[in-house]
């Protein structure tokens, strides 16, 4: 395998539990909520995408 990951990466943190953990902690201002959305990863990306206002399912 090739050894040039970045540390996140080599932490085990993915794209998709970075997003949602930005875009919960800029909705919720709460770190419970932001690790929450962390696990469930693109899930959540996918989940607010969808039903935020504006968002594709309008």
């Amino acid at each position: 395998m090739n050894e040039r990951g970045g540390s996140a990466a080599k932490a085990g943190i993915g794209l998709g539990s970075a997003i949602a953990v930005a875009v919960s902690w800029s909705i919720n201002k709460s770190l419970v909520w932001a690790i929450v959305h962390g696990v469930l990863g693109w899930f959540y990306v996918i989940y607010y995408a969808v039903m935020r206002p504006g968002g594709i399912a309008e």
